[in-house]
């Protein structure tokens, strides 16, 4: 993605791509109900979505290119006119030690992210994880509402995804951080919407969860974008791979434990205190990435 598409225009297009995550996970089970099918047989689940993507593997193989300088062309931010960073034409004699110390390592800013991830991810999965508990025990609703309202928390992402990407190239001229955290702060106002609106009104339950599905899955793709913009495209696999280990390491996996944790505690109301605590946390460590100079307009 860095390799192809400057900087200008890489938000709309790593949304685009990210939205791969969503649709990947909503087609499992059309796939899964075809398979059986086609061959008769619940096996298939397996072997039948394996089968899809050892063609698709094949596909890229042979129409995915390495950089435009492998097919001819010149490097993509000499096509577009943009600054290159100085460090990025000296890649092919760098080595990974001194690209992880110099780049990941001892970049504060870079780790500013990936803690503000842990805290998206929390976000991401608390919510996501304790919709059908919550929704039957508290909310009245259905076991088949709790599952369509977590359907549609995940497919609003796709839309959330897009508009921040747009945003952040359109509006904050590539800058990420300004567009995440817009987005975070409205995060916090669905929460609190969801949490406080009184049992019974089902409508506003499915809308505050569709509309924190829209606005978490935009700070969680525009987090790996803004490491990607961090570093030299020589560097971008570690950059972000940190924000994106930190994220599913600590943040999801911590979500459903933590949250459970709370709501032993506190009740639902400790459960909701710990996302909108984690929804400022966020927001905090965003800021700090401001001061990162890569991340100013050139």
């Amino acid at each position: 993605m860095v390799t192809w598409f400057s900087r200008s225009e890489r938000g709309a297009w790593w949304s685009w791509w990210n939205v791969s995550h969503n649709l990947g996970g909503g087609i499992i089970a059309p796939l899964a109900t075809l398979g059986i099918y086609l061959f008769g047989t619940w096996h298939s689940i397996f072997f039948f979505p394996a089968l899809i993507s050892i063609v698709l593997a094949v596909v890229t193989f042979f129409l995915l290119k390495d950089t435009p300088q492998s097919c001819g062309l010149p490097p993509i931010e000499e096509y577009k006119h943009e600054p290159v960073a100085a460090e990025v034409n000296d890649e092919n004699k760098t080595t990974f030690k001194e690209i992880f110390y110099k780049y990941i390592l001892h970049n504060k800013y870079l780790w500013y992210l990936a803690i503000a991830n842990i805290f998206v991810y929390f976000i991401r999965y608390g919510v996501v994880s304790w919709a059908p508990t919550y929704l039957t025990a508290v909310k009245g609703f259905t076991k088949e509402g709790s599952r369509w309202a977590y359907f549609l928390y995940e497919w609003a992402g796709i839309p959330g995804m897009l508009v921040s990407g747009y945003l952040s190239d359109r509006v904050f001229r590539g800058r990420r951080a300004p567009a995440t955290i817009c987005f975070m702060l409205f995060v916090i106002l669905a929460i609190l919407v969801y949490w406080f609106n009184p049992a019974g009104n089902i409508l506003i339950d499915n809308l505050a969860l569709i509309a924190i599905g829209f606005l978490i899955y935009g700070p969680v793709m525009m987090i790996g974008l803004q490491a990607a913009d961090m570093v030299p495209r020589v560097a971008t696999g570690g950059a972000t791979g940190l924000t994106g280990l930190l994220g599913y390491l600590i943040g999801s996996a911590g979500a459903g434990a933590f949250m459970g944790l709370m709501v032993d505690l506190y009740g639902w109301d400790g459960g909701f205190v710990a996302l909108v605590g984690a929804c400022i946390l966020a927001i905090v460590f965003l800021l700090l990435t401001l001061g990162d100079k890569s991340q100013a307009k050139e």
